[in-house]
């Protein structure tokens, strides 16, 4: 029996959670979960000039947002430096690592003479092979005594087989000499602590995973399976920077993004199931798997992230969405809806949600629910209630007093309505518009009269009738 798949995400708290990093997240997630294994988070703080709470909290906030659930409590990384410090030092008792007592200017010393020869830079301290009895009463580093002959191989799933030659690598440190762990060796003790059996990460660590896989073998422990996806460029096909645009989970969530479009729209970005664009959640838990991601950076594409938020407003459930339009109206700040707005716009929801691309949107159309009597109409609005309009609403408002109240009679009134004066349906719906919603971007006109109700209609009907007599 296999063992049960474990992999993580291991941001660093330096800032927002970026896209790149919510698609890492998002991949190791889809793997764990559907193949019912375990999806940890661990913090990579130690670097603690650059490590914030309030990163952290945001990297947090974006994953719930995205409906990325972690199994347990986040790690923190740094507080596991004596774990990391005692292996260094059980690589030190087995004789894989050893002291080296050399100052930053005999490196540098080194290095400038390597020039001058035109040979490898890569140090190699005089201290690796030297007996202890000669090591000086000096502060030291560990280093990692990594083989000077052969290769290093990585299985990757993504980039295939990566062979790096180990004279390329040095003996890399592991303990500074003020006794703190580097990240090279935190990254392989916590991995293999947290019995991580799948590291999925973008490609800019694949040099590194030659380094760490040395860790593995000197300790002999079993090295994880590696999966080093291409990161994301921007549409000039250039690495994702702020020139682009919107970086963060949370610029996405305030531009009105649906979660569950933008899990949909990372899926893809980079890795394909066939041609399909358009997939749910549960769809992509059973599809997903590394042999689909490909090897070249994927492009991001707004356009085509629009297209799939209209696809999925089309399929979500009222309730989620307003659900999430509450989380939209938080993230922007904007004034929460009150249980009336709430109830209003839920029921509108059908006609809020048809073709909307963003909450925003959804917002905008739902103006009609969130104002209040009387109904200021904007410019373009006001320019539809000419005094023949108000003169065909005053005409229109007995007829629908009676009315039963039914969007297919409502229609039949109106349309009647209309011919009657020789309109198109058209014509006439563009001053009922501007009454009940007091701007021209609205659901239809029959939506809003059976959201509003009878009472509410009409008094808007005969408030926007009166307003050139007064």
């Amino acid at each position: 029996m296999n063992a049960p798949v474990v992999t993580r995400f291991a941001p660093s708290p330096s800032g927002f959670l970026h896209i790149g990093g919510a698609r890492t997240a998002l991949f190791n997630w889809l793997y764990a979960r559907g193949r019912g294994g375990k999806f940890l988070l661990r913090i990579e703080d130690t670097d603690r000039a650059r490590s914030t709470p309030e990163a952290t909290a945001a990297i947090l906030t974006g994953l719930t947002w995205l409906g990325l659930d972690w199994d347990g409590e986040a790690v923190s990384q740094f507080e596991g430096a004596e774990r990391h410090a005692e292996v260094a030092l059980q690589m030190l008792d087995s004789g894989h690592a050893y002291k080296c007592f050399a100052t930053q200017d005999e490196i540098e010393a080194f290095r400038e003479e390597a020039r001058a020869d035109g040979r490898s830079t890569l140090y190699q301290s005089p201290w690796r092979d030297a007996d202890p009895a000669s090591h000086p009463d000096a502060p030291y580093v560990v280093r990692l005594k990594a083989p000077r002959d052969g290769e290093t191989v990585i299985e990757d799933q993504v980039q295939g087989r990566v062979v790096i030659k180990n004279a390329q690598l040095d003996d890399m440190v592991c303990l500074r000499s003020d006794g703190t762990p580097t990240y090279m060796l935190a990254v392989v003790v916590d991995d293999h602590d947290m019995g991580v059996t799948h590291v999925i990460r973008g490609d800019d660590h694949l040099n590194n995973a030659a380094r760490q896989i040395q860790i593995y073998h000197a300790m002999g422990w079993p090295v994880p399976v590696f999966a080093h996806i291409p990161l994301i460029h921007g549409a000039d096909g250039k690495k994702l920077s702020k020139r682009h645009g919107a970086l963060g989970v949370e610029d996405y969530q305030r531009m009105g993004f649906p979660a569950v479009a933008i899990r949909n729209y990372l899926t893809r970005l980079g890795w394909s199931h066939g041609d399909d664009e358009f997939f749910t959640d549960a769809q992509a838990l059973e599809w997903f798997d590394l042999g689909g991601i490909g090897k070249a950076p994927a492009r991001l594409d707004l356009k085509k992230l629009e297209h799939l938020a209209a696809q999925h407003f089309s399929a979500m459930e009222d309730a989620a969405a307003l659900h999430e339009l509450a989380g939209y109206l938080a993230a922007t700040e904007a004034a929460p809806l009150t249980d009336a707005q709430s109830d209003g716009i839920l029921k509108a929801m059908p006609a809020l949600k048809d073709k909307a691309r963003n909450f925003g949107q959804i917002i905008e159309r739902a103006h009609f629910i969130l104002t209040e009597r009387p109904i200021a109409p904007d410019a373009k609005a006001a320019k539809a209630l000419d005094d023949v309009s108000r003169g065909i609403l005053d005409e229109l408002t007995p007829q629908l007093r009676t009315a039963s109240w039914e969007r297919e009679t409502l229609e039949t009134i109106v349309s009647t309505c209309a011919t009657q004066r020789g309109l198109g349906l058209g014509k006439l719906a563009q001053p009922l518009r501007a009454a009940l919603a007091g701007r021209m971007v609205s659901p239809s006109v029959f939506d809003m009269m059976v959201v509003l109700g009878r009472d509410e209609t009409l008094a808007r009907l005969s408030d926007a009738a009166s307003e050139g007599t007064e």
